[in-house]
């Protein structure tokens, strides 16, 4: 492999979906695909094995989420670039990539000399954000000038036993709380870390772990 390529590995759970934007983006000869993964885990092992230049990330894998991948594969492989490639516009996944490090979101209806340019662009040191989301930069940085609560003891519990996917009433007979205490304070929690239901709670607590 000619050391003046771009080596890129992508994340999809969908082959088909791989093998699409493989087609694509190695008609460009200054790109080369170096690895494919359709998990997190297998990405991590072949982000360090092959070390690529940019990783081409799916948002949702079998086990976990383009954000928490973001976290991680920046944390074990310096340097590396990550785009997101993704289906999901919405702003709230969006302020959570951009917190993460993200150096390009993009949607995958995007025409394939887009993803090509982006790939080099993101190379070159650019940060990119796909057009049909970039009016939401706005509320992103409004987001990230807010001051954050901070999450209480029993919050964190709660939030712990919401992503083992308890019920409420699990919940209340873990923590000896009664059944309406534990739905009053999962409305709380979930007001206090913008969020609109479990699974994306869920999420929210699995990135946190992953920056201790």
């Amino acid at each position: 492999m000619s050391k003046s390529k771009i080596k890129v590995l992508l994340v999809d759970d969908h082959s088909v979906v791989r093998y699409g934007i493989r087609s694509i983006i190695e008609k460009d000869p200054q790109i080369q695909v170096c690895g494919e993964a359709e998990c997190l885990a297998d990405t991590y092992t072949q982000a360090e094995a092959l070390q690529p230049d940019v990783v081409l990330l799916d948002m949702k894998l079998p086990d976990g989420d383009g954000v928490t991948g973001c976290i991680r594969l920046k944390s074990i492989t310096p340097g590396i670039k990550v785009i997101i490639l993704t289906a999901f516009a919405d702003e709230n996944i969006v302020y959570e990539a951009v917190k993460a490090g993200i150096d390009g979101y993009l949607l995958k209806n995007i025409e394939g000399k887009a993803i090509v340019k982006a790939i080099t662009d993101v190379y070159g040191g650019m940060s990119i954000i796909d057009p049909n989301i970039s009016h939401n930069l706005m509320k992103i940085i409004q987001k990230g000038s807010e001051v954050e609560q901070p999450l209480a003891p029993q919050e964190r519990n709660i939030l712990e036993l919401i992503s083992q996917g308890r019920t409420n009433k699990e919940i209340a007979e873990v923590l000896f709380l009664s059944e309406k205490t534990v739905r009053n304070n999962v409305s709380k929690i979930m007001k206090k870390i913008n969020v609109t239901n479990r699974t994306e709670a869920a999420m929210f607590w699995s990135r946190q772990k992953s920056l201790k």
